[in-house]
């Protein structure tokens, strides 16, 4: 089983992403992240679906993609190189003594602390989901009271469009 970044440009319409997300899970494809944001076109939006299967199950999401109406163009962008990213905030129990040791953890990561309670930190951790898992790893022994990921978000390097 291999991972799959697909980048969706679709119509800027009310239920779009429920017949994308829907056309997946009718097919038995499991989604493991999606992200829609607006594109560089107006009118137009980019979904960035994450998914597992081999390059036949990739080519049949692709084909079904272009059955639903408002898909205009699918791109697998783990064939060419790639830049994803994901941001997940991390708050975790933090009483004074442990913070040090926590600011530790954040500043090797190039991660970021933004916001402070009294018995709590929230972090803020931007890179591949490698490194998203390594952080949450690292910041479980410290007790995990609430995590939010965003899902992964790509583009292909260079000048590929």
């Amino acid at each position: 089983m291999k991972r799959h970044t697909i980048a969706v440009l679709v119509n800027d319409q009310p239920g779009v992403l429920q017949r994308v997300s829907g056309l997946f899970g009718r097919r038995g494809f499991n989604i493991e992240s999606i992200t829609v944001g607006t594109s560089e076109e107006a009118g137009l939006s980019r979904m960035v679906i994450v998914t597992t299967g081999d390059d036949n199950t990739l080519e049949q999401v692709t084909k079904q993609l272009y059955k639903l109406i408002d898909v205009i163009k699918v791109v697998d962008l783990s064939a060419n190189p790639m830049v994803a990213r994901e941001l997940a905030l991390i708050k975790v129990s933090a009483e004074p003594a442990v913070r040090p040791e926590i600011m530790g953890v954040v500043e090797t990561f190039r991660a970021a602390i933004v916001d402070i309670g009294t018995h709590t930190m929230m972090v803020q951790v931007v890179g591949d989901t490698e490194k998203i898992d390594a952080m949450v790893e690292l910041m479980k022994p410290y007790g995990i009271r609430e995590l939010s990921r965003t899902g992964v978000t790509a583009m292909t390097r260079g000048n590929a469009k």
